[in-house]
C-alpha cells in the first residue's frame, strides 16, 4: 500500500497537466501555471494549487465565522434565512457550474468562490456601511469587504501568518466587487455570480420574511427571468453560459444583463434601503460604532479594532454590545 500510495502521489501532477490540456479551455488558468504565492512552499504531491487554497480556506476560522453572520436580516429567528456562509457557499456552486459548461478551471473558481466574503463584517449591508462610517470619521480612511477579505487570507489567519494562497485566488477576493476586474475569467464568473445569488436568495428571505410580496416584483424583469428563484437562476447562467462563449470573456446579453441589475437596483429600493429596513440599519450602525469606539478609547489601533469587529458574528457583536450598555 505505501508503495501504492507513492506512486499515485508521483505521478498525480503529470495527469492533471494531461487532462488539464485535454479538457481546459485555451482560456482557462492551468492549475500548474499559476503565478505563485507570496511565500514559496513546497506543493502538495496529491492537489493541484487550487486545491489546496480550497482546503485552507475551508479550514480557516474566518470561513466558519460566516456561518453566524447575517446576509440581510439581523440575528433573524426563523431557521431558513441565508447567512453569509449559505450565500458563499450558493456563489460557489453556480460558479463551479459556470467554469465546467465553460470549461474553465473548477477548482480556481471554487476556491475564489469560498474566500470572496471572508472579511464581510456582521449585519449585512448595514454592518459594512457602519464600520466604512466610523472609518472614514476615525482616520480618513475606509472600509470595503473585499479588500478586508485579502487582508483576512493574507495577514489574519493562522495568528497573523496568512493562508499563503496563490495570486490567482488572492486576485479573485480581491476584485470580486469594486472597480477593478479580476484577471482570470475563472474570477470574473464569481464576480458575476455573486450578484445573480444574492439578488435571488435575498428576494426569496425578503418574502419569507414579509417584506416583499412576490406580486411586488417588477413584472418585465420577473417575465423576461422567471417567476421563481430557481427559473431566474437558471434564465441566468444559460444566459451567462452561452453569451460568454460566443464572447470569449465572461459576458451576460444586453437584454438579460440589464433585466438583473433593474432587479438588483429594485432591491436596494425596496429592501436594502427601504424605510422598513431603518431601525434595523441603525441598530447595526449603533452597535458597530460603540464596539469600534470602545476598542479605540481603550488604545487599540483603528487598524486593530477594524479587524477585530470586521471579524465578529451577529450574536457575538450583539453579545459585545449588551455588555458595553450595563
Amino acid at each position: 500500500m505505501p508503495d501504492l500510495a507513492g506512486r499515485v502521489a508521483d505521478g498525480f501532477a503529470t495527469r492533471i497537466r494531461e487532462l488539464e490540456e485535454s479538457w481546459l479551455s485555451p482560456l482557462a488558468v492551468r492549475s500548474y501555471e499559476t503565478r505563485g504565492r507570496l511565500a514559496p512552499e513546497d506543493e502538495c504531491r496529491l492537489r493541484t494549487p487550487f486545491q489546496r487554497d480550497r482546503d485552507r480556506i475551508v479550514h480557516s476560522k474566518a470561513f466558519r465565522r460566516l456561518k453566524h453572520k447575517t446576509q440581510v436580516f439581523i440575528d433573524p429567528n426563523g431557521d431558513h434565512y441565508r447567512t453569509r456562509l449559505t450565500h458563499t457557499l450558493e456563489t460557489t456552486g453556480i460558479s463551479r457550474g459556470v467554469a465546467r459548461a465553460l470549461r474553465l478551471n473548477e477548482d480556481l473558481a471554487e476556491a475564489i468562490g469560498l474566500g470572496h466574503d471572508l472579511g464581510h463584517p456582521a449585519f449585512g449591508h448595514a454592518g459594512e456601511e457602519a464600520l466604512d462610517a466610523v472609518l472614514r470619521e476615525r482616520s480618513g480612511g475606509g472600509f470595503r469587504h473585499n479588500e478586508h477579505s485579502l487582508r483576512v487570507v493574507d495577514h489574519l489567519e493562522r495568528e497573523g501568518r496568512g493562508l499563503n494562497l496563490t495570486a490567482e485566488v488572492r486576485d479573485g477576493i480581491l476584485h470580486h466587487t469594486g472597480p477593478g476586474e479580476p484577471a482570470t475569467l475563472e474570477g470574473r464568473i464569481v464576480r458575476l455570480v455573486d450578484r445573480v445569488a444574492y439578488i435571488n436568495h435575498d428576494i426569496d428571505d425578503a418574502v419569507r420574511a414579509r417584506v416583499l410580496d412576490p406580486a411586488d416584483l417588477p413584472r418585465d424583469e420577473i417575465e423576461l427571468l422567471g417567476s421563481t428563484g430557481p427559473r431566474r437562476i437558471d434564465t441566468l447562467v444559460h444566459d451567462l453560459v452561452e453569451t460568454s462563449e460566443d464572447a470569449g470573456d465572461i459576458r451576460q446579453s444586453e437584454e438579460v444583463g440589464e433585466a438583473m441589475l433593474s432587479l438588483r437596483s429594485f432591491m436596494f429600493e425596496r429592501v436594502y434601503l427601504a424605510a422598513d429596513a431603518k431601525p434595523n440599519q441603525e441598530r447595526a450602525h449603533e452597535i458597530v460604532r460603540a464596539i469600534f469606539e470602545h476598542l479605540t478609547d481603550e488604545g487599540h489601533s483603528a487598524q486593530a479594532a477594524t479587524d477585530y469587529v470586521a471579524g465578529m458574528t451577529d450574536r457575538f457583536a450583539l453579545a459585545y454590545s449588551a455588555r458595553l450598555e450595563r
